[in-house]
């Protein structure tokens, strides 16, 4: 199988020059999918940003195949590491007991200033 490049319906266009998630053979990588709505809005709160963001992750990964469950890898960006504690119930619902390897940094911003949060994660496809 070779390289896969897939823009997915439905999700908000990109900003830059990439494309929403790659799949190789059995991995696929999900670029930083943020807490835009299907309006165009975006929220002020940060965990209904984080909501938005997990659940586009969450279409991505399924259009290409993937699961929740085969998430091996995830990086989330914040501009305020101090609410953290915010996202973490969506977190742990959404994951339960398949915790991916994770890394959780503080950016100083992202592509719009209203922007308080970006998750990009890999999987992997076992079965």
């Amino acid at each position: 199988m070779g390289i896969e490049r897939f823009m997915v319906p439905g999700e908000m266009e990109p900003v830059s020059h990439y494309c929403h998630a790659v799949r190789a053979g059995r991995h696929i990588w999900l670029s930083g999918m943020v807490g835009v709505a299907a309006d165009g809005s975006i929220p002020n709160d940060t965990a209904a940003q984080f909501d938005i963001a997990l659940k586009t992750i969450d279409n991505c990964l399924r259009h290409v195949g993937g699961l929740p469950n085969q998430i091996i890898k995830v990086q989330v960006f914040m501009t305020d590491i101090k609410e953290r504690e915010l996202i973490n119930p969506a977190r742990i619902e959404y994951f339960g007991d398949n915790r991916p390897a994770s890394t959780l940094v503080e950016v100083s911003a992202l592509v719009d200033p209203r922007m308080k949060v970006e998750i990009e994660a890999v999987a992997y496809l076992n079965a």
